[in-house]
């Protein structure tokens, strides 16, 4: 009996014991606590959708809101809204503010959203159309320029140039897009001085965005690097140019025109305030021997351009960077490769003349 009284006490305080401690961690996670806390658990689509139109989707940028969008149906028809990517082609594009441009876009198969989704990707990869000589399909009979420059992220430039590629003069001259006229000027923030600090400011802080669009085929794309491969300072005048560039392909394979760098030229002066004025913006196209394009060579290549897939990627600053270096190196092998031709063919004239000579020589000698 007095055993059975001390393993009751023995029990009891083993059970005192256990209830006293932390219960164990399999007890946290019973079924019961789980179950209550799958229920109370809330998800996106709980949301209300004004929340996420107002007050979310319109804090993001395109490809954010793009990345939304692949989340969940309910998020694609939400990101799907033709005001949200209006806003933002505006914010990210203010020259397609334009009247004319607006009306294009809103002509595109899912219009801001299709515009965007061209405009944005700077790595192209272009289709072909075989021979470089023949025509290719469906020329744009006109092609829009809509161009914005930013320095230190504010807009300095803004303007759309509609161009018609229809006439003979434009086929065969030389194909140039000019924004400003010769004695026009825009004024800047942008401090001047002689120093190299100008020259390194304007290749970190300065932008550009210059989109061709196809009114009649729907289409547009990017040719500018949005940062520039290149900035000078003129010997003689002074001014400071900063080139950005891009390289459209789709040529004949061995062709100077198997790839072509689209160069845009911005020319900056100084003034008598001490700051700096945009005097010049241009597009030219340049093919491999350092030819300028005329205009109806310049359309097939921005034909390729503009029916070619997008590659979407990070890093399309330095990719678009990469692709004109690859453009500069295969131009100057193409020129190297061309001296050394003439130099053979120089020497293959010079020995024959001199064999010309002999022989002449040696006949009248001889007769």
């Amino acid at each position: 009996m007095q055993n059975a009284l001390l393993q009751t006490r023995k029990d009891s305080k083993t059970m005192a014991t256990t209830s006293s401690a932390s219960p164990p961690l399999s007890a946290l996670c019973s079924p019961a606590i789980t179950i209550v806390d799958q229920n109370n658990a809330s998800t996106i689509s709980t949301v209300h959708q004004d929340i996420i139109e107002t007050h979310i989707f319109t804090r993001l940028d395109g490809p954010t809101l793009a990345s939304a969008s692949c989340a969940s149906t309910h998020l694609h028809a939400l990101a799907s809204q033709e005001n949200l990517w209006t806003d933002i082609c505006h914010s990210t594009w203010p020259s397609t503010t334009s009247s004319r441009v607006r009306h294009v876009i809103s002509n595109f198969h899912n219009g801001p959203r299709s515009f965007f989704s061209d405009a944005f990707p700077l790595t192209i990869e272009p289709v072909s159309f075989g021979n470089s000589s023949e025509n290719p399909p469906d020329l744009p009979t006109e092609i829009i320029s809509a161009v914005d420059i930013y320095y230190k992220k504010e807009q300095i430039f803004s303007k759309v140039v509609e161009t018609e590629t229809v006439s003979a003069w434009f086929k065969c001259s030389p194909f140039r897009v000019d924004l400003l006229d010769p004695k026009e000027a825009v004024s800047t923030r942008i401090p001047n001085s002689d120093k190299d600090d100008t020259c390194r400011d304007l290749e970190e802080d300065m932008e550009l965005s210059w989109i061709i669009i196809d009114p009649i085929g729907k289409r547009a794309m990017n040719l500018s690097s949005q940062r520039p491969v290149n900035v000078h300072r003129h010997w003689l005048s002074g001014e400071v140019q900063v080139k950005f560039a891009s390289v459209v392909g789709g040529g004949g394979i061995g062709a100077a025109t198997e790839l072509v760098q689209c160069g845009v030229v911005v020319t900056c002066g100084g003034s008598a305030k001490g700051e700096m004025h945009v005097r010049e913006v241009s597009l030219q196209l340049e093919d491999m021997d350092g030819m300028y394009l005329n205009g109806r060579e310049s359309l097939v290549m921005l034909r390729r351009g503009l029916a070619g897939k997008r590659r979407r990627g990070k890093k399309r600053e330095s990719e678009r960077k990469k692709e004109v270096e690859e453009f500069l190196e295969r131009k100057r092998e193409r020129k190297e490769r061309k001296m050394r031709r003439e130099g053979t063919l120089d020497t293959l004239c010079v020995a024959f003349g001199v064999s010309a000579f002999a022989s002449s020589l040696l006949f009248l000698l001889f007769r």
